[in-house]
C-alpha cells in the first residue's frame, strides 16, 4: 500500500529525460532540470542526500552546460540542497555562479529553521518515524540571490520562465510555467496525494488559496507537469483534470467547515461531519497516504477560528497529567483502566483503546505495564492507517513506550 507513496527514499536513484531537454530525478522530493541552450535552469534541487548524485545525473546528461539558475519552489529542506557541487564546479572552471531565485518569503522561513532546529528535529522523527540518532535539523541553508514579491519572469537560452507566488503548502510557494515547452512545474502545490494542507506539527496552510493557483495552472494548457513529489503527468487533458479536481477536494473542505465554524459548531463536532467528496475518493492523485483529511479540516479552524477548540473545559485546562490521575482513580486505579483498554483493542476498537492507556501512562509514568499495553494499542491504531503522518507519529508513541518513555523525541 505504501510503496508509491510520493514522499519517499528512493535507492540508486536515476534521472531521466522525460522531454527533449529536460531530465527529471525523483527522490523524495523532485529536481527538474532544463537545457535552454545557454546554460541549464533547475526547479527545485533536492535535500542535502540528493546532491552528489543529481550533480553526477546531470554531469553524465550535460557534461558541460554551467547551472545558471536554480529557482526553490518553496523553503523545505528536501528541495533547497542541491547547488553546492554547482558553484563549486562554477568556481574551478571560471564560470559565473548559478543565481538562486525564490519568493521573498523563503529567507525568513530559514531563519525560522535555524531558531527552531532542535524542534524541527523532534517533528520530523515522529512524522517520519526515523530514530532521533538518525536525523539533525540543518542550519545552514543557500540563501536566495535573487527575491520577487507576485511574479517574475526571466529568459534563458530560447525559454522563458514565468514565476508565479501561491500559499498552499507554504506561504513562499512559487509555481513555474514554461511556455515553450508547455511545461509546468507546481512544486508542491501537487504530490500525487491529498494535499499536504493540514499537517499537524507544522505551520499553518491555506486551502482556498490553494486552490485558486491549481484553477490558475489548469487554464494554461500544460502537457506535461513535474511534480513536487511523484511522477510526472503528460497530456493537457489528464494534468487539467488533475489541478482542478485537486482544488475541488481543498474547496470542497474548506467550505464545509466554514459553513460548521458559521453554525457555532466546535471543533470536535466539525471534525466528524466532514467529508472528502465520494466522487474525489477514488483518485489516484487525491489518496490520503500522507497527510489526513482530518488534519485539513483542523488546518482550516486554526486559520479561521484560532487555537481554542471551543470546549470550555479546555480554554484554562489543568495539567493534562493531573487531569489522568483523577480519571484513573475514578476508576478505580491503573488495573481496571488497562483492563478496559486491552478489551477495547482487541474487540476492534484501538482509537478508544489509546485514550485509555494514555491516561494511564499519564498518571503512572513509570507503570512498565502500562508501557507495555500503550506500546500495543498504537501499534494496532497506527496498522489501520493510510496516512504516513498519522501511521508514523502514532507509531513513535508506540515505540517510545517500548522504551519506557511517552516521547522519545521530546523530553518526557
Amino acid at each position: 500500500m505504501h510503496e508509491e507513496h510520493p514522499v519517499r527514499p528512493i535507492e540508486r536513484r536515476q534521472a531521466e529525460e522525460i522531454a527533449d531537454g529536460v531530465l527529471f530525478m525523483k527522490s523524495v522530493a523532485s529536481a527538474t532540470t532544463i537545457d535552454t541552450g545557454d546554460g541549464l535552469v533547475m526547479l527545485d534541487t533536492g535535500g542535502l542526500f540528493d546532491r552528489e548524485i543529481l550533480h553526477q545525473q546531470v554531469r553524465r546528461w550535460r557534461p558541460t552546460s554551467p547551472l545558471t539558475e536554480a529557482v526553490y519552489s518553496h523553503h523545505h529542506v528536501d528541495h533547497v540542497f542541491g547547488t553546492a557541487p554547482f558553484e563549486a564546479e562554477a568556481a574551478e572552471r571560471g564560470w559565473a555562479a548559478p543565481r538562486v531565485i525564490a519568493q521573498r518569503d523563503v529567507p525568513a522561513h530559514f531563519a525560522r529553521y535555524q531558531r527552531t532546529a532542535g524542534w524541527n528535529a523532534a517533528i520530523n522523527q515522529r512524522q517520519f518515524g526515523l530514530p532521533s540518532e538518525e536525523l539533525s535539523w540543518p542550519v545552514d541553508y543557500r540563501f536566495p540571490d535573487v527575491l520577487y514579491h507576485d511574479a517574475l519572469t526571466f529568459q534563458r537560452g530560447g525559454l522563458t520562465f514565468e514565476l508565479h507566488h501561491a500559499r498552499g503548502e507554504t506561504d513562499d510557494a512559487t509555481w513555474t510555467w514554461v511556455p515553450e515547452l508547455r511545461l509546468l512545474h507546481p512544486g508542491d502545490l501537487f504530490i500525487w496525494a491529498v494535499p499536504n494542507a493540514g499537517n499537524p506539527q507544522k505551520v499553518q496552510r491555506y486551502l482556498s488559496d490553494w486552490a485558486v493557483a491549481l484553477r490558475q495552472m489548469a487554464a494554461l494548457g500544460a502537457e506535461l507537469l513535474v511534480p513536487g513529489h511523484g511522477l510526472p503527468v503528460f497530456g493537457a487533458e489528464r494534468i487539467a483534470t488533475a489541478l482542478l479536481e485537486t482544488a475541488e477536494l481543498l474547496e470542497a473542505i474548506e467550505d464545509q467547515v466554514l459553513a460548521l465554524m458559521n453554525q457555532g459548531a466546535c471543533l470536535d463536532q466539525i471534525l466528524h461531519q466532514v467529508e472528502v467528496p465520494a466522487r474525489l475518493r477514488d483518485r489516484p492523485y487525491l489518496q490520503p497516504v500522507y497527510d489526513h483529511p482530518q488534519f485539513l479540516v483542523r488546518s482550516v479552524w486554526r486559520r479561521y477560528g484560532g487555537w481554542w477548540d471551543g470546549e470550555p473545559d479546555q480554554l484554562l485546562p489543568a495539567p493534562r497529567a493531573a487531569q489522568a490521575r483523577v480519571w484513573v482513580d475514578l476508576a478505580g486505579g491503573l488495573e481496571p483502566v488497562l483492563t478496559r483498554a486491552r478489551a477495547l483493542a482487541e474487540a476492534g476498537d484501538p482509537q478508544m483503546a489509546c485514550h485509555l492507556v494514555e491516561m494511564a501512562v499519564l498518571a503512572e509514568p513509570t507503570a512498565a505495564e502500562a508501557h507495555e499495553l500503550r506500546a500495543e494499542v498504537y501499534e494496532r491504531w497506527a496498522a489501520e492507517q493510510r496516512s504516513s503522518m498519522a501511521r508514523n507519529i502514532l507509531r513513535h508513541a508506540a515505540r517510545s513506550s517500548a522504551q519506557g518513555r511517552r516521547d522519545l523525541a521530546g523530553p518526557s
